[in-house]
C-alpha cells in the first residue's frame, strides 16, 4: 500500500496503474460488445488522471519540488488516487480462467461494472483529477507576481461604481453583442474624456461577464497605486487570474516559468507571449466555459505598450483615458 511511500513514489505508482488500467480497458473494448460507453468513459479519465500524475511528478522533480514533496495534501490524494486505483485494477484484471479460455479463442471477458458503478468510478477519478490540477494550479499561481487590488472585484474596488440600472443600455448591449460575435474584431476599445464614465462602464462589464463565466481576468490600472499605476507585474497578474479561471492553463505556465525562471524580468511582449498567448493558444477552448474568454482592462493610457500586441483565443474589453491606436 501507499502509506509508507513518499510523494515522489507515490506519483510514478499512480501513472504506472493509470496506465495499466487503461490498457485493460482496451481489452475489454476489443472483446466486450456492450458497455462501450462506460468502458471508453472510464479510459478517457484514467488517462486523463495519469496525464496529470505526470505534471506534478514534473513538479515535483524541479528545483522547488521540495515543497511538494513534504506536503500532506499531495501525499493524501496522491494515496486515495493509489488506492481506488488497485481496485480498479483487482476489478478489472480477467481471472485465470478467463485467461485460459482466450487461449482457445473464446470471449471470456465479461465487463464487471454495471452503468450506476461506471458513474461513481468516473466522479472519483474526476475528483483525483481536480485536486492534482489545484495543487498544480496553486503552485502557478505562487510563482507569479501579482499586482494587489487590480482586479475588479478587489477590496481597493470594492466601492467604486458601476452603471446605475437602466443607465447605459445600449452600449453595455453593444459590448455584449460584441463579445458573443465570433466575427467581431478581437479588441473593443472604449475610447473617452476623463471623467465620462469609462472606468464605471468597465467595471459593470467585468461583473456581467464574471457573473456569465467568461471573465478571463480583469486589470484596473490607477496611477500613483503602487503595481497597479505601472505594467510591471501586468502580465503576471492576468496569467495569475486565467489560472484561476482555466486551471488547463496552469501546467503550460508552468512551464514557461521552468523553462525561463527569469521571465518576469523580460520584455512586456515576451511576457505576453509566454504566459499569455502560448498557453491559450495550447490549451482546449473546452477548458474555459462558453465560447469567449474577456479579459477587461481599465485606464489603458497608464500601459501604451500594449498597442502593439494582438491576443487570439481571448476577446479583449479595453478602457482609455486619452490613448488610442
Amino acid at each position: 500500500m501507499a502509506e509508507g511511500l513518499g510523494v515522489a513514489a507515490s506519483t510514478i505508482a499512480v501513472i504506472e496503474l493509470s496506465a495499466k488500467v487503461a490498457s485493460l480497458c482496451l481489452q475489454y473494448s476489443k472483446d466486450v460488445k456492450h458497455a462501450k460507453e462506460d468502458i471508453i468513459r472510464i479510459h478517457e479519465e484514467v488517462i486523463r488522471l495519469k496525464n496529470t500524475s505526470k505534471e506534478v511528478q514534473n513538479l515535483v522533480n524541479s528545483p522547488r519540488g521540495a515543497k511538494l514533496k513534504a506536503s500532506q495534501k499531495l501525499g493524501d490524494i496522491l494515496r486515495d488516487s493509489q488506492s481506488r486505483l488497485e481496485r480498479l485494477d483487482d476489478e478489472l484484471t480477467p481471472s485465470k480462467r478467463c485467461r485460459a479460455m482466450k487461449q482457445f479463442g473464446l470471449r471470456a471477458l465479461k465487463w464487471p461494472f454495471k452503468s450506476k458503478d461506471v458513474e461513481k468510478i468516473v466522479q472519483d477519478l474526476v475528483r483525483f483529477d481536480q485536486n492534482l490540477l489545484d495543487m498544480d494550479q496553486k503552485t502557478v499561481l505562487d510563482k507569479l507576481p501579482v499586482a494587489e487590488g487590480a482586479a475588479f472585484d478587489s477590496h481597493a474596488e470594492e466601492h467604486n461604481p458601476t452603471c446605475l440600472q437602466d443607465t447605459r443600455v445600449e452600449l453595455l448591449h453593444d459590448i455584449s453583442r460584441w463579445a458573443e460575435n465570433p466575427r467581431a474584431e478581437g479588441v473593443f476599445w472604449l475610447n473617452g474624456r476623463a471623467g465620462t464614465g469609462k472606468s464605471t462602464i468597465s467595471r459593470t462589464v467585468a461583473h456581467s461577464f464574471s457573473k456569465g463565466g467568461q471573465l478571463g481576468a480583469s486589470f484596473f490600472f490607477k496611477r500613483g497605486e503602487g503595481d497597479r499605476g505601472g505594467a510591471s507585474k501586468f502580465f503576471t497578474t492576468m496569467a495569475a487570474q486565467l489560472v484561476k479561471t482555466a486551471p488547463d492553463l496552469a501546467p503550460h505556465v508552468k512551464n514557461a516559468i521552468d523553462a525561463d525562471p527569469a521571465i518576469f524580468g523580460k520584455t512586456m511582449r515576451e511576457q505576453f507571449e509566454k504566459l499569455i498567448f502560448e498557453p491559450l493558444s495550447t490549451t482546449p477552448q473546452a477548458a474555459w466555459k462558453g465560447d469567449t474568454l474577456v479579459i477587461v482592462v481599465d485606464v489603458l493610457d497608464e500601459f501604451s505598450t500594449i498597442a502593439d500586441l494582438r491576443y487570439q483565443q481571448a476577446r479583449i474589453a479595453y478602457s482609455s483615458r486619452f490613448y488610442r491606436y
